[in-house]
């Protein structure tokens, strides 16, 4: 469904239960950031109604992951660390067409951010069916369905919105970068490490 290029090799899993209180301390950044991108492309886009709509739900949506996570770190006794540099997300962003007209970089930051929600969607999967912590393993599976919802409403909005990108096009593109970029990750305790 996501069309990903290279799955998570399940050992992941093991990775990030080995050191809980980092993985989760990384997922809650990772919602926030995920929040404040749903923002910017409000701010930067408004004069579509139904977008500004659905992308402060999904704004709202991570607020609400950022806390749900936060609050699992506390009730586990963690402490929720200082905000992790993601490098995957940076060499998205560095893939990221700006020097196009304004509807290419819109359609390049909606694909960017299908991107990284298909990717997450995914690494919440195999937490989902892989670590030995049922409470965590249910959490990341309804975590995995709200991605995959996020993921296909950025994805519609690029089809809405183009008017010079052939998204389909494009997408195939951001497919097969990250297919590449993602083998050289997999091996830290990160969402996307």
């Amino acid at each position: 469904m996501l069309g990903l290029k290279l799955l998570t090799d399940p050992r992941w899993a093991n990775i990030a239960e080995g050191n809980l209180e980092e993985i989760l301390t990384d997922h809650a950044w990772c919602e926030q950031k995920a929040a404040s991108n749903a923002i910017s492309l409000i701010t930067n886009n408004s004069e579509h109604e139904d977008l500004v709509h659905e992308l402060t739900a999904i704004a709202i949506e991570e607020m609400e992951h950022f806390k749900m996570v936060i609050d699992i770190i506390k009730e586990r006794g963690y402490t929720l660390g200082r905000e992790r540099k993601d490098d995957y997300v940076g060499q998205l962003m560095k893939f990221s067409k700006k020097d196009g007209s304004r509807n290419m970089a819109f359609i390049d930051r909606l694909l960017f951010a299908a991107m990284i929600e298909a990717r997450s969607c995914e690494r919440f999967r195999v937490l989902s069916q892989n670590i030995q912590d049922q409470e965590l393993a249910q959490f990341y599976y309804d975590l995995m369905v709200s991605e995959a919802n996020h993921y296909t409403t950025f994805l519609n909005f690029a089809r809405k919105y183009s008017v010079d990108v052939d998204v389909e096009k494009r997408w195939k593109e951001w497919l097969d970068f990250e297919g590449k970029l993602i083998q050289s990750y997999g091996n830290k305790e990160a969402i996307h490490g």
